[in-house]
């Protein structure tokens, strides 16, 4: 590039490519933010690590079991903290599933551990249906088979720790839901069933929630739990 020089030169100096170094302005230093970890399978163990167990009795066994999950904490005291599912363990004093249970966690152990969306395992496994007939908790929620329900305790798990997130119901369907209920409580007769908490005795299954809660109010087929409505 040539520049024109319009006054007169009175002086020169060469300048040496160290010289020239020296005087150039240091650049300031970009601060890199700490490398944030995420879920992979080469991630090592700890030490310790943070658990929950849920206990399910189901009319199909004779002994409750006991499901415990841990979960690792990813980037501890950071913005990136996150709390995930590691391992899976079940235990029972029923040697009656022993075999196929010892497989399941280590498989869904595995899944944990790989990384990524592992919300997909509550809907595969609540979709296992037992040949011979599902069976209903208290509360009156249906369960497909013992498999559809340690997919829902880890269900549980994951919305506690916040991987899952609880939609929920909008303001709407909250107060058609306590509306329903007040009038069904208000023309309950059975006090054995009021007093227990429970749906009456002759709700229908929710096809949304799996809940025996049912009921038809004005013409018009309303589930006690979740809201849902055939008049829409």
């Amino acid at each position: 590039m040539t520049i024109k020089i319009a006054k007169k030169i009175v002086d020169y100096n060469v300048v040496k490519e160290e010289q020239a170094a020296e005087k150039k302005p240091a650049r300031p230093v970009e601060k890199k933010d700490a490398k944030v970890i995420q879920m992979h399978e080469k991630l090592e163990r700890p030490d310790m690590l943070i658990g929950s167990t849920y206990k399910i009795k189901t009319p199909l066994t004779e002994h409750a079991l006991y499901v415990t999950i841990n979960d690792i904490v990813l980037n501890p005291g950071t913005e990136h903290e996150l709390r995930r599912p590691f391992e899976i363990f079940i235990n029972s004093k029923s040697m009656d599933h022993f075999q196929w249970i010892v497989a399941l966690t280590r498989i869904i152990s595995a899944v944990f551990r790989k990384g990524g969306d592992v919300t997909f395992l509550v809907e595969e496994m609540r979709s296992v249906f037992d040949p011979r007939g599902g069976y209903f908790k208290k509360g009156g929620k249906y369960m497909p088979s013992l498999v559809a329900e340690i997919g829902d305790v880890i269900e549980r798990h994951m919305r506690m720790i916040g991987l899952l997130k609880d939609d929920g119901l909008d303001e709407h369907q909250k107060a058609l839901v306590a509306a329903k209920r007040a009038e069904f409580e208000s023309a309950l007769k059975n006090a054995e069933d009021k007093e227990q908490n429970c749906f009456p005795s002759g709700a229908m299954l929710c096809t949304k929630c799996n809940t025996k809660a049912m009921i038809q109010m004005d013409n018009c087929m309303t589930c006690l739990n979740c809201g849902e409505s055939k008049c829409g």
